[in-house]
């Protein structure tokens, strides 16, 4: 798909096909502190070479539309929650699935965790110069042990029937259990208790049904993952390698953007 560069009024500009701000640049071997998102980890981990080429050589990806459906499910879903979090009542989806023991959780920080652009939720890697941060959806509260619960919200149009076997096995769905993990990570390693149980609230419209009429409906599905962190670190480590090579990575097979 072809790209555009275009400025804030829309108007197209002089793509230079590499990023200008320098905190993005990792120097191979540096001691400075570097920030690492969770979605840049996830690039790596996808193909090391487009990873390199982003962070060390600064080449930029061309830009793709925003989901802006999914967001705004995002935006509301938040609404929600935020209603619930005010009165530190649980939300309406829990008693279906018998969790009205769950609130959604409060704390002076969440906003800020919530923004991945702000910087989310971070830590400082131990022996490394990394510090790993991520913007989480949302946060849960079990109110009968602390135990905080890492979600992330998902919109889609599936006609299969939803159930956690089918979603977690899905190929495309790797990559979200891996998103949770880090979220667990992120808030044990602030010093939180974090259940083993995260959850995916996923939103399906449904595609079977009379017609628009102005109106998109959903099933509302929660999905319980096994929250694993065991992999996080040693990926950090095989990053960090990657990073402080002056040698590009071989191409990952099967990567497009490598084709």
């Amino acid at each position: 798909m072809a790209s555009l560069k275009r400025n804030s009024k829309g108007e197209i500009v002089y793509a230079s096909g590499l990023r200008v701000k320098q905190s993005t640049f990792y120097k191979p071997n540096q001691s400075e502190l570097f920030k690492i998102s969770r979605s840049k980890l996830n690039d790596f981990l996808s193909c090391p070479k487009c990873f390199y080429l982003d962070r060390v050589v600064g080449l930029v990806s061309p830009s793709m539309p925003g989901w802006t459906l999914n967001t705004l499910v995002d935006t509301l879903l938040k609404k929600e929650f935020d209603e619930c979090r005010e009165l530190q009542i649980p939300h309406r989806i829990f008693e279906k699935y018998g969790l009205s023991h769950l609130v959604p959780f409060k704390h002076p920080e969440l906003n800020h965790w919530r923004n991945a652009l702000t910087g989310g939720v971070e830590t400082h890697i131990p022996n490394t110069n990394i510090i790993l941060h991520g913007g989480v959806d949302d946060i849960w509260q079990d109110t009968t042990n602390g135990n905080l619960i890492v979600l992330d919200y998902k919109s889609q149009s599936n006609n299969y029937p939803i159930t956690p076997e089918s979603y977690l096995s899905g190929i495309y769905h790797q990559a979200y259990k891996m998103q949770l993990d880090v979220y667990g990570y992120l808030l044990e390693k602030n010093g939180f208790p974090v259940a083993p149980i995260g959850y995916f609230y996923v939103c399906n419209a449904k595609s079977e049904v009379a017609g628009f009429s102005g109106i998109m409906e959903f099933e509302e599905i929660l999905i319980p993952y096994t929250l694993d962190y065991s992999w996080v670190e040693p990926q950090i480590f095989n990053m960090l390698n990657t990073l402080n090579s002056k040698t590009i990575p071989e191409e990952t097979f099967g990567c497009e953007n490598c084709a």
